[in-house]
């Protein structure tokens, strides 16, 4: 097998795995905040939805996870990581090079 190849397959897999523990995240999700929100309305003053404030900050979780997931990140985008590992990289060797001459 050539590398390339490996390294495809093992992006790919990691990438099914991102995909399946996000599903199982939602899936976890939305059977606790309904159980929350039947809790809610059948044991406490259904005037008040108090289950909304769990819902929403762990939505906010969620939609980070699914942003991350589904590569929706128009600030640190593949191209953005590649130029500032190419950035680290280049100032390194810059002081790799200024250290031989001390």
């Amino acid at each position: 097998m050539e590398p390339n190849y490996e390294k495809r397959y093992y992006e790919a897999k990691e990438r099914v795995k991102e995909l399946k523990d996000f599903y199982i995240h939602l899936i976890v999700y939305v059977l606790v905040i309904g159980f929350l929100a039947i809790v809610n309305f059948v044991f406490s003053d259904t005037s008040y939805p108090w289950f909304l404030w769990p819902a929403a900050g762990w939505g906010i979780g969620i939609a980070f996870q699914a942003a991350n997931v589904f590569r929706i990140n128009p600030f640190f985008d593949k191209r953005w990581e590649e130029k500032k590992v190419q950035q680290y990289l280049k100032e390194e060797e810059e002081k790799e090079m200024q250290q031989r001459w001390e």
